[in-house]
């Protein structure tokens, strides 16, 4: 009996404080603390149980500034990915329902959507989500706390509840993950008010109505898209330029898409004010940089996608001497995901420098369990990650946008393979498909290896993850060549690019 005492945890309470305590099992109450339930804390902490690591995670989710609040799995599962991957499908079945009567299908009209019945139905998905990864937790062994966690030191973690009582866990080496949320503007009056971020728009039991979003990176253009495509009355205001960071002839095919398919923009403007009239709408107020003119219009809401901000500030980093960027607030990380202080380490959204991915938090904190638990010395290849911008026209890129492979190689330096091509499935629908596009950004050398791969069209992000594997294995344009293509496919279009744009022969495919 005494040995079993022995080898288990005992709590002492000192007025509100909770210490978490050992007897005689070890230095530390567990060998690894994760800070942060989203999809890479919760990776990186299972990972690390199944290899004998004793391990617990903390997850507690400040509610937004609307005060919505979810459950455990981070931005992606609740306000990121799999929400907004439903609701473009949602969108994408729109559109398929107009097909469909070219090819065939008898259906009356008019045709109208219910936001309601879709948001309980991917609400509902998502708590399912919640449920399964805390089950998973347990079934690993992992120590689930509902608590918000800061640093006392490299080795020691303060938790606090929701009702303000304190817990103290020590670990041999701590994690974090804890992500980011989306920016509000602080020079708008009535932004904070009035607006809503993709913190918000997931879980919203009414339509949002007539919309305007703010911003121009790939949230705000997949929000507008899905919410285009639903039937509401959508414009997209943009600063400056669409998609930063991505290839911008892409970018421009991408926007161009949106337009013909109803999302209106407003180009190079800024938002100077948001009021809530009596009526209960809001009016926006900006201002057209172009010609410096201000104008006013009415919404029911305003999205705000002006960036995110990572969550480092109640972390008690600065007491520890953790070193953060000075622009972006990000923690600096090595590359094995360490930060400037022992037995502290960072990845994800969190880390300065690293894609803002789930599949790469996710393969990350993986490595990084398997290298805390000496399993492995292998790092994460943060090179040529795959991703998809997930807009009515969907658009999947790897490797380097044509800008940056010009940058690094010069103009003579590299060649540029690409073409225009029709989807058989718009051919029927009688669809446009002048943004069809895909391009092969290539080395200038005798193996002429892919430095970049650039597709929209459907299904992007399934053809683009399966030509990722040959970025990956060092895929040349003649490999490219080599595969033979599975017809009829937009993917096989890829297999068969050969006009480059040094040529200026048109792209156009024609034929089958």
């Amino acid at each position: 009996m005494a040995a079993l005492w022995r080898g288990r945890h005992r709590w002492k309470r000192t007025n509100c404080l909770q210490v978490l305590t050992r007897n005689l099992t070890g230095k530390y109450d567990y060998d690894l603390v994760v800070i942060g339930g989203g999809s890479g804390g919760l990776a990186c902490s299972k990972e690390a149980a199944q290899l004998g690591q004793k391990v617990a995670v903390l997850d507690y989710v400040e509610p937004s500034v609307k005060g919505t609040k979810w459950g455990i799995g981070g931005t992606c599962v609740n306000v990121g990915c799999i929400p907004k991957k439903l609701m473009h499908q949602a969108a994408l079945l729109g559109t398929a329902v107009k097909d469909a009567k070219k090819y065939g299908w008898q259906i009356s009209e008019p045709i109208c959507h219910d936001w309601s019945t879709m948001a309980d139905a991917v609400q509902n998905h998502v708590r399912s989500l919640n449920w399964g990864h805390r089950v998973q937790l347990q079934d690993k062994k992992v120590k689930y706390l509902n608590i918000k966690g800061s640093l006392l030191d490299e080795n020691t973690v303060k938790g606090l509840t929701k009702a303000g009582k304190e817990t103290i866990l020590t670990a041999k080496n701590i994690v974090i993950a804890t992500g980011g949320r989306p920016k509000y503007p602080t020079n708008i009056p009535g932004a904070v008010e009035h607006g809503i971020t993709s913190d918000d728009i997931f879980w919203l039991k009414k339509s949002p109505g007539k919309t305007l979003v703010v911003g121009a990176s790939y949230v705000a253009l997949e929000c507008a898209g899905f919410l285009t495509g639903i039937g509401l009355d959508t414009t997209v205001m943009v600063r400056s330029i669409a998609l930063r960071g991505f290839d911008q002839q892409m970018a421009g095919l991408v926007t161009d898409y949106m337009e013909a398919y109803g999302t209106k923009f407003a180009w190079e403007c800024v938002p100077k004010r948001v009021d809530k009239l009596s009526s209960g709408v809001l009016q926006v107020t900006w201002m057209d940089n172009r010609t410096g003119d201000e104008h006013k219009d009415t919404y029911d809401s305003v999205l705000w996608a002006v960036g995110r901000a990572p969550e480092t500030k109640a972390l008690g980093l600065d007491k520890l001497g953790v070193q953060l960027d000075k622009e972006t607030g990000k923690i600096v990380v090595g590359a094995d995901e360490s930060t400037s202080v022992p037995n502290i380490y960072a990845f994800g959204d969190i880390g300065e420098g690293r894609p803002e991915l789930t599949p790469t938090a996710i393969k990350a904190g993986k490595l990084l369990a398997r290298r805390l638990a000496r399993h492995s010395a292998e790092l994460m290849n943060y090179d040529s990650v795959p991703t998809t911008v997930f807009t009515p026209l969907e658009y999947g890129c790897v490797g380097l946008s044509e800008e940056e492979a010009e940058k690094r190689l010069g103009k003579d330096g590299i060649e540029v393979y690409h073409a225009f091509y029709k989807p058989l499935e718009f051919t029927v629908a009688e669809r446009d498909a002048s943004q069809c596009y895909l391009k092969v950004v290539c080395a200038r050398d005798d193996d002429q290896k892919i430095l970049g791969l650039h597709f929209t069209g459907p299904n992007a992000g399934e053809v683009t993850q399966g030509f990722a594997l040959g970025l990956q294995c060092g895929a040349t344009y003649s490999h490219l060549l080599q595969t033979v293509g599975i017809h009829p496919t937009c993917a096989e279009e890829l297999t068969k690019v050969n006009i480059t744009k040094r040529s200026g022969l048109d792209a156009t495919v024609t034929g089958c």
